[in-house]
């Protein structure tokens, strides 16, 4: 699944997720868009099947931000991790 995060000042972002966002994530192949925020930084996370990170340059347009004023991460690893030992218990 393609990922990206940008990472954008909260002062100069605002959300907008309305329709016409949400059709321009789609075509990009984005199906999920996760928000988080503290007093400076706002993380926006775009996820797909379809969707190339390597074109994530219309993103952030598409929800109203401007590409000059983001950080863009893309992933590096990714992994799943088991709560449950191998020997069907917990951890001691």
């Amino acid at each position: 699944m393609g990922q990206l995060v940008s990472l954008v000042p909260a002062d100069r972002v605002g959300v907008p997720i309305g329709s016409m966002a949400i059709e321009a994530l789609a075509c990009l192949g984005v199906t999920s868009v996760s928000l988080a925020a503290d007093s400076h930084t706002t993380a926006i996370v775009f996820e797909g099947w379809a969707f190339d990170p390597a074109r994530s340059g219309a993103a952030i347009p598409a929800l109203g931000g401007s590409p000059d004023d983001t950080r863009t991460l893309q992933r590096v690893v990714q992994m799943a991790v088991s709560a449950a030992a191998s020997q069907g218990g917990t951890i001691p």
